[in-house]
């Protein structure tokens, strides 16, 4: 046993200071990006955020929208072959911005296979809570022998040499984040975690060694937190919960008294574990919590006001374009951001 007594700060922790700018209106900040990836060697340009690949979230409906914007999105991992090829018929353009999404068995190698032969889509993610375990490492390399070309996003991870283990064995994008997520219990049930921040800071200066990429995954609660990932070194930013409650995600509005919500739980919950294997297997415990967020209608929305608090971001630091912001940052720490005096009485945002 040993102790790190090294500071580790989450985005609650910091906010940017300020620089001086010659950016005269928030339209000037170019936000597409243009990645060349590590090992499949395939170039993309857009605005770099992801919609998690959970349920209610993780669906064509939001894909198509966040397509519009030029933003990504991972589809939840149980979509049959069958279901891809629907949807590729119904969304063929929407389909080339989606992750397909799977585990690390042998069967969802299989579902890989069958899913590529009725899909054109350049974008895999192999997902699981912890990323240490050696037969991680193991199928990703496997994955990369498949497809050659696919971009590999593999996670999730929160440690440089993870990451650099990751992208030696076939990944592109590294996925970072143990336990930050809004309906993540890992931390409670296990004890083990990173404050996001500085995970990011960190595995993306490993990452960007070898010429690879990190997504940060988890811990985003609004605008200015992603503005933060972004500015603390991390290529792309997934948001799960910051994407929930709207029409474009799959679940109905449940009504109680005067308000309306919709479903939103973790993939690692007893509620998605009962869903998709039947129970909550004797060994392990459920790592997620089921909530009903509050409805929030179209998804539109909340796209523009994220883009729009991002774009507002870079003008404060004078960024042209979103990969200077990380250039252009310093974080300084704070034991307070917000003065929430009035946030009971809050009519709107």
């Amino acid at each position: 046993m040993r102790i790190e007594a090294d500071l580790k700060l989450d985005f609650k922790d910091v906010l940017i200071r300020p620089k001086r700018s010659t950016l005269t209106s928030r339209s000037q900040v170019d936000l597409n990006k243009d990645c060349k990836f590590l090992n499949s060697k395939k170039h993309w340009t857009g605005t770099p955020i992801i919609a998690a690949n959970m349920d209610h979230v993780g669906t064509f409906e939001v894909a198509k929208v966040l397509k519009e914007h030029q933003l990504l999105t991972a589809i939840q991992k149980f979509i049959s072959p069958n279901e891809w090829k629907k949807m590729n018929k119904a969304f063929p353009e929407v389909v080339k911005s989606c992750f397909v999404s799977v585990g690390i068995h042998e069967k969802d190698l299989d579902q890989l296979k069958a899913v590529f032969k009725v899909v054109d889509t350049d974008f895999i993610c192999l997902d699981i809570a912890n990323g240490y375990v050696q037969g991680f490492i193991d199928f990703v390399k496997r994955v990369r022998e498949a497809f050659p070309h696919k971009v590999i996003m593999a996670g999730n991870v929160v440690t440089g040499e993870m990451v650099e283990e990751l992208l030696i064995a076939g990944a592109d994008i590294v996925k970072v984040g143990i336990g930050p997520g809004s309906v993540c219990t890992t931390r409670k049930k296990t004890g083990v975690g990173y404050p996001q921040l500085s995970a990011v800071i960190e595995c993306a200066d490993a990452a960007h060694g070898l010429k690879g990429h990190v997504c940060s995954d988890g811990g985003c609660t609004v605008a200015g937190d992603v503005a933060k990932a972004f500015a603390a070194g991390a290529d792309f930013v997934m948001l799960g919960g910051m994407f929930a409650g709207h029409d474009e995600c799959s679940g109905e509005i449940i009504e109680e008294g005067s308000k309306k919500y919709k479903r939103f739980y973790g993939m690692s919950s007893s509620e998605a574990m009962v869903k998709y294997h039947g129970e909550v297997a004797e060994y392990r415990a459920s790592e997620g919590k089921s909530v009903n967020v509050p409805y929030r209608g179209p998804i539109e929305y909340t796209v523009l006001d994220l883009l729009g608090g991002i774009r507002s971001t870079c003008t404060y630091v004078g960024a042209a374009k979103l990969k200077e912001l990380s250039k252009r940052t310093t974080f300084i720490r704070v034991t307070k951001q917000i003065n929430d005096i009035y946030t009971p009485f809050q009519i709107s945002d």
